[in-house]
């Protein structure tokens, strides 16, 4: 890296030391914590959010179909989708996140890319639905950033049509974690990141398994460990089927 991009990872490092602020709304504290670093989030998080380009594969996005991002961020994973298929194929895309800073980015980002077919929304996933039933609805290490996330999984089933999918890379505590879990809960809580045991189980009583993988990825400036992530696919029953 440039002696550039380093100073610039070290003002992002800087602000994670100092931890997420403590007092606010769930958004207020959202916005005072990633304006400082929005403009270097893509680039720093790409070396520490492992996974995502796997997940938009495994979700088998094709033309025509509605596709809902629920904490989208800057938008980044359009990136990984545009690799897979032309997005102005897309019937539509929902980018959905609570953070304006972030969401700047994005609109930039759609802005660049040209896509009509693209809206960028400043909402509460645990409330906000399209207009019309998603075909594939995801999150890309978004889920252990929502305080109220069993909410946001039952309206991520409700806007999803009869067999459309649902997809989530995040990080978790694996049942063989031992006391590595304890580290890793610890670490990520202080910038408002919450691992829990209990996503994977939430998700298979929600939908069909279709894909369910448990791994780890190496942290940025921290030599060794790694962190543990899961990569999550199912399928929402058609009715009479479940």
């Amino acid at each position: 890296m440039s002696p550039a991009e380093i100073a610039a990872d070290v003002r992002v490092l800087l602000r994670l030391l100092g931890g997420k602020p403590r007092r606010g709304s769930h958004a207020q504290r959202l916005a005072r914590f990633y304006a400082p670093q929005a403009d270097r989030y893509d680039a720093f998080r790409a070396r520490l959010l492992h996974g995502r380009e796997d997940l938009i594969r495994a979700l088998d996005i094709r033309p025509g179909m509605r596709v809902v991002e629920l904490g989208c961020g800057t938008g980044g994973n359009l990136e990984f989708l545009a690799q897979t298929m032309p997005l102005e194929t897309l019937a539509g895309v929902d980018l959905v996140d609570l953070c304006p800073p972030l969401l700047a980015v994005a609109r930039r980002r759609v802005a660049g890319m040209g896509l009509g077919n693209v809206r960028v929304i400043e909402a509460d996933a645990t409330t906000w639905r399209p207009e019309r039933p998603a075909d594939r609805v995801f999150l890309a290490y978004a889920l252990t950033m929502m305080p109220d996330w069993r909410a946001v999984l039952d309206n991520a089933m409700a806007m999803l049509a009869p067999g459309g999918r649902l997809g989530l890379v995040d990080f978790h505590l694996p049942a063989t974690g031992g006391l590595g879990n304890a580290l890793w809960r610890r670490w990520f809580a202080h910038d408002g990141v919450f691992l829990s045991a209990e996503h994977l189980p939430a998700l298979r009583a929600r939908c069909d398994e279709a894909r369910c993988e448990e791994r780890r990825g190496p942290v940025p400036y921290l030599p060794g460990p790694c962190a543990p992530y899961y990569l999550f696919v199912g399928e929402k029953a058609r009715p009479g089927t479940r």
